[in-house]
């Protein structure tokens, strides 16, 4: 009977993989084009509200309208797609992946190298750009939950810097006027007896949607064949509407979508008019080809024609990344968005789905559009993304954000930064102020893990040409040296950022020091310690030393500190720990 099922499940690949030739899969829909041309001109109380321009050039401004609607309760406990409600047992997960669906999965990663010790005599300065995108680890996480083994999951989906800002941490709050609070320690390295781990985190002020500027938000939905699966538009929807009763009644909403052609739903419909925002959501239904280019080319004039000076000005795209029509030259698309986010209409987007998920494509985007970028892969996450983080993701407080640390060769060998290997920047960029950073918005954190070599320690890399009579050295290499005045600091951690509407630059700066190490760590320092190794391990890293999952689980057991995403977090190394 198992054999019959396996050659019928074939059979029906072939037919699918057959009727999405060229992208162009799902259902027809017939009533698509009808329904949604119902929305395709605004009505007139949306054109009192936001008046159409004579030239791209003029903007939107009114005063603040009233208060906001109430938000949604921001507890997950008892959501309708919690993570204890939706998923399985653990025990019984293990037979859900189909080895025959994954022949046809189209799904593409893109990773750099992953990255290596540097030697601080030779080079004493790690520069790269802040980055708070999650993406890499809420697919991962629906890998698992769908069964995959290690060996199934692509290391290259794996980006270990996201699965550590994906939760939070106790960091400190700014003070005063400071745009960052800054937290930094450094403890025993769980993977390796003989290192260090070294802890740099920010965090921005939290902000409440009623106090943010006007938004002019632009949502850019794929609503192509593909897109016709659970997992993606009917999960979108759910997420959107749910959005809606949060947003404030300042600001307006458009919505394009794109299939084999683009189609306007909505155009400045202010923010008040949640029900026609909701109706508009509801009639996407989705077939056809896709032709991304189009769409990003319609959403872009419709943000510039509501543009608010002053405001949030941005487009969320919404898609499984499978932008296969009409785009010639993908690096065409990217300069397109660099010049629009130049302007100030800055991209964030969306990924959903499995099997023809185009990540590399997405992160691209993301990156380009001084956007973050997020997969939502049940409507937990959605929660997640679109309600408890959406003042992060709309508000930004600090742009072209990069970080420098430069290590102190009297404490550290040599050094490792874990993850960040596509957001690694030229050290001299980083007082290059026309060097694009990354984007930190309001309430955000910023979590960096480097992997650091003792001076003195028997792994230390030694040069043939240098002073490395080890038995010269002290001892405890933390004891202070009276012939210099740094011999109680590690390193130096500098933040370079500008103001959202600035061209210049600020720098601040902060040391690393004595003071900073704990021998056991912190709470922070050890639940971000065992995620890079749950990272390390998935992605196979040479650099994993004796990470196991069974060792992260009696970690995790010692952390106090824990919420739903904690929680989540065990059970999937639970899972993988089985499956091993």
């Amino acid at each position: 009977m198992r054999r019959k099922m396996n050659v019928a499940s074939v059979v029906l690949s072939i037919i699918i993989a057959a009727s999405s030739v060229c992208g162009c899969g799902g259902s027809t829909h017939e009533t698509a084009t009808t329904a949604q041309e119902t929305y395709t001109t605004e009505s007139t109380s949306d054109q009192t509200y936001y008046e159409e321009p004579a030239a791209a050039t003029e903007y939107y401004e009114e005063e603040a309208c009233e208060a906001p609607a109430a938000t949604a309760d921001k507890s997950a406990a008892g959501a309708e797609n919690s993570y204890e409600t939706a998923m399985c047992e653990t025990e019984d997960c293990t037979d859900i992946y189909d080895p025959y669906v994954q022949e046809y999965n189209t799904e593409s990663y893109e990773k750099p190298a992953e990255n290596g010790y540097d030697l601080v005599t030779a080079k004493p300065l790690s520069t790269f750009a802040a980055d708070v995108d999650t993406a890499s680890y809420s697919n991962v996480r629906r890998m698992i939950e769908d069964g995959y083994s290690l060996t199934d999951i692509n290391p290259s989906a794996v980006r270990p810097e996201e699965f550590i800002n994906y939760f939070s941490y106790d960091l400190n709050n700014p003070v005063g006027d400071e745009k960052f609070g800054i937290t930094t320690e450094i403890a025993k390295c769980p993977w390796n007896e003989d290192h260090e781990l070294m802890f740099v985190g920010m965090k921005t002020r939290d902000i409440d949607l009623s106090e943010a500027p006007d938004s002019n938000l632009v949502f850019l939905v794929d609503v192509s064949g593909s897109m016709d699966e659970p997992d993606k538009l009917p999960l979108l929807q759910k997420s959107l509407t749910e959005l809606v009763d949060t947003l404030p009644d300042k600001g307006c909403v458009s919505i394009v979508t794109y299939s084999g052609q683009e189609a306007v739903l909505l155009s400045g419909t202010s923010m008040k008019n949640k029900s026609k925002i909701k109706d508009a959501i509801d009639s996407m239904q989705a077939s056809g080809c896709t032709n991304g280019e189009a769409g990003i080319q319609k959403a872009y004039k419709i943000a510039e024609n509501n543009f608010i000076k002053g405001g949030i000005n941005r487009i969320i795209m919404c898609t499984d990344g499978d932008l296969n029509v009409g785009v010639s030259n993908p690096d065409d698309l990217e300069k397109l968005i660099e010049q629009k986010r130049d302007k100030g209409i800055f991209l964030s987007v969306l990924g959903f789905g499995s099997g023809n998920l185009k990540d590399d494509n997405l992160e691209r985007l993301a990156d380009c559009g001084n956007g973050n970028y997020s997969y939502i892969d049940s409507l937990f996450e959605g929660k997640k993304v679109l309600i408890d983080e959406m003042g992060s993701t709309l508000v930004t407080v600090a742009k072209d954000v990069k970080l420098q640390v430069e290590f102190n060769p009297e404490r550290v060998n040599s050094y490792r930064l874990i993850g960040y290997e596509n957001r690694l920047m030229n050290d001299e960029d980083f007082n290059d102020d026309t060097k694009d950073g990354g984007e930190i918005g309001a309430g955000h954190s910023v979590v960096a893990l480097y992997e650091i070599i003792p001076a003195g320690a028997k792994s230390e890399i030694k040069l043939k040409y240098q002073d490395n009579d080890s038995d010269n050295k002290k001892e405890d290499n933390r004891k202070k040296d009276s012939d210099s005045a740094y011999s109680d600091e590690y390193a130096t951690v500098s933040v370079r950022y500008k103001e959202p509407e600035a061209d210049k630059s600020q720098l601040f700066s902060v040391v690393v020091g004595d003071k900073d190490f704990y021998e056991n760590g912190s709470e922070n320092l050890k639940f971000a310690g065992i995620v890079a190794e749950f990272a390390m391990i998935l992605s196979d890293s040479e650099y994993k030393g004796t990470a196991t999952l069974t060792g992260i689980m009696d970690d995790y057991k010692t952390i106090e500190t824990k919420d739903e995403y904690r929680d989540e977090f065990g059970q999937l190394v639970r899972m993988m720990a089985k499956r091993s």
